[in-house]
Parts: C-alpha cells; sequence; structure tokens
C-alpha cells in the first residue's frame, strides 16, 4: 500500500538581498491519470523558494479525478488511497495561493503548467501564474553535463538525493534543491532565466458542443488537419541537433503530439528560421519535438529506434531564438 512519508523539516527562512523574481518561486510537481488533454492531476507538490531560491514553506495534496487513476505501477496511487481525497475544486484555493505572484518552476515545465491550469478551467478559475521557467530549458542554457534530461539526471549532478521517485512531494523537494544552484550558476554566470508567458489552457480535451466543430486556433491540440504545403527549405541537411549546441539552418525537425502553440504557428516560426519540417523520422532527422517523449506515436517510437535526439516544446522555443546560419551560407 503507498503512503506518503513525512516531509524534511524546513530550513530558517534566509532575510537578505532578493531577486528579480518577485515573491519567489513555487517549484512544483503534480503526478497525472496520465499524459493526454483529458487527464487529471492526482497529487501536486509545492515547494514555495524565496528570490534567492532559498526554501520557506511546503504543501502536498492528494487529488480525487474521480475517474480510474492511470498507472499507478508508475505513481503509486490506488483507487482506494484517492477515494477520500478531495477533488480538485476543493483544493484550488490553497493551490492558487501557493502559486500567486511566483514563477512557476518544473521540470518539463510545459507538461506541469498545461495539467494545472487545465484543472483550474475545469473549476471556473484561472491558476495565478505568469511567467514559467522549465529545469530542463535552464539545465541545457547553463551547459551543464548531463547524460539526458531525467531530473534524477540533473538531481546526481547536483548529488541530491531522490527518496521516492514520481512522488509530487518528492520530486518537488529534489527539484527546489537543484534549482537554488543552478539559479546562483545562472546568476554569477551572466545567464538570462529561460522565462516564459503562461497562457491558460482552456481546451480541456473533452467532447462538447464547441469541441465537435473542430479546435479554435491557439487550443493545445494535435487534431488532424489538412497539410499546408510549404516551400522547399533551401539549405541541405547539416545532420544531427547536439545537447547544447543551437540548431542550425537546414536540419530536419518533426513534431508530435499535442502542442501549446498552435501547431500551424510553431512550424511556420520553424521554417521561417531556415529548419525544414519533416512529417516523418528517419535516420536522417536532426530533431523530434514532443512533450511526451515516452509515448507510442510513431514518430517517437522510431526516434527512440534511431536514437534521434529529441527536446520538449519550451526547449524548442528557446532553440528557435537563435538558429546559427547553415556553413555553406
Amino acid at each position: 500500500m503507498y503512503a506518503p512519508f513525512p516531509p524534511p523539516p524546513l530550513p530558517a527562512p534566509r532575510t537578505g538581498p532578493g531577486g528579480d523574481a518577485g515573491r519567489g518561486f513555487a517549484v512544483v510537481d503534480v503526478e497525472t491519470t496520465g499524459l493526454g488533454r483529458s487527464d487529471r492531476v492526482i497529487s501536486a507538490g509545492v515547494y514555495q523558494l524565496d528570490p534567492d531560491g532559498e526554501i520557506t514553506d511546503h504543501w502536498y495534496t492528494l487529488v480525487n479525478p474521480q475517474r480510474d487513476p492511470g498507472p499507478v505501477w508508475i505513481h503509486g496511487l490506488t483507487s482506494e488511497v484517492l477515494a477520500g481525497a478531495p477533488t480538485f475544486p476543493e483544493v484550488a484555493a490553497e493551490f492558487a495561493e501557493r502559486l500567486r505572484d511566483r514563477v512557476l518552476v518544473a521540470h518539463n515545465a510545459l507538461f506541469d503548467w498545461n495539467m494545472i491550469s487545465r484543472e483550474f478551467s475545469r473549476a471556473g478559475l484561472r491558476a495565478p501564474v505568469e511567467q514559467r521557467l522549465c529545469t530542463m530549458v535552464l539545465a541545457r542554457d547553463l551547459r551543464l553535463p548531463l547524460p539526458n534530461g531525467k531530473l534524477s539526471s540533473l538531481a546526481a549532478h547536483f548529488d541530491v538525493r531522490q527518496r521516492q521517485a514520481h512522488h509530487a512531494l518528492d520530486d518537488a523537494r529534489v527539484l527546489a534543491e537543484v534549482f537554488r544552484p543552478s539559479l546562483e550558476l545562472a546568476r554569477s554566470g551572466g545567464v538570462p532565466l529561460p522565462l516564459t508567458a503562461c497562457v491558460a489552457v482552456t481546451d480541456l480535451g473533452e467532447e462538447s458542443p464547441a469541441a465537435a466543430a473542430g479546435p479554435a486556433r491557439g487550443s493545445w491540440s494535435s487534431s488532424y488537419r489538412p497539410s499546408r504545403k510549404r516551400p522547399a527549405c533551401p539549405y541541405p541537411n547539416p545532420g544531427r541537433w547536439a545537447d547544447g549546441s543551437p540548431l542550425v539552418q537546414g536540419m530536419r525537425v518533426a513534431i508530435t503530439g499535442d502542442t501549446a502553440t498552435d501547431r500551424e504557428l510553431l512550424e511556420d516560426r520553424a521554417t521561417e528560421a531556415g529548419l525544414h519540417i519533416a512529417s516523418s523520422v528517419s535516420r536522417l532527422t536532426s530533431l523530434l519535438v514532443t512533450n511526451e517523449p515516452t509515448s507510442w506515436s510513431g514518430k517517437a517510437r522510431k526516434a527512440r529506434e534511431y536514437g534521434t535526439p529529441v527536446v520538449g516544446e519550451d526547449a524548442f522555443l528557446q532553440l528557435l531564438r537563435e538558429v546559427a546560419p547553415h556553413p555553406g551560407a
């Protein structure tokens, strides 16, 4: 039987010079029934940090999704454990206070933000968050020598011990403990924090008259749409993207799964930057963009088979800011 462990004691708050993060940061992890738009939050952990990255408070809650809990073998939360838990509307006010006026920090932050934002939308509310920060993107910007983008690799780099992976409170604790030295490295090295604006998600992935009519432009959806013929990329493919390096004009980029940015807009931005949008993944694909790297979509399976580099949408948007010119241009 799954049983939450007691959180570690809080360190005494530190006073001193602040930073540029308002009230500070809310380091968040949520466990969910799955990865889709209609999936639900079943537990949430939040560590509040001051602008210097010092932990000041933490909070944890189970959430009754009022449906099947999904992959119990991953998160350990059975229907029996969740039966007596509050529903999301019952914890929304307290959750909101933990987030209010803070930068939301998460590992693959786009996923956590979308899941949290949808739950608030279902409750007729908006999550009080204006900016998020993805620690996967920050680690890349800091050029940390990590073997992959997993939280466990980031924890090992900073010698932070994971006690219970896929427990929302422990994952949030681990992330809070690795975020402080990351923040110090960024500030001492003059590396800008990769802050991204949070746009409330209103597409809940559930059947409704509006959904039946099709998704609105800008909704979080990868529903089928007729392909639009794009001009041929004028640059030859320079090869695969390497972690820690910029994208290079001519690289073949494939995108799969749901995206927060409208798919056509995302592809347009990539095309304008001189990248080739590929409709499938092959050995020649430079990069796969997906918010669900472990999904069973054809592109994700091929990427795993070929060893194609994979990044999330947030990281891809950051990479699009500085695409290197093709060496033959």
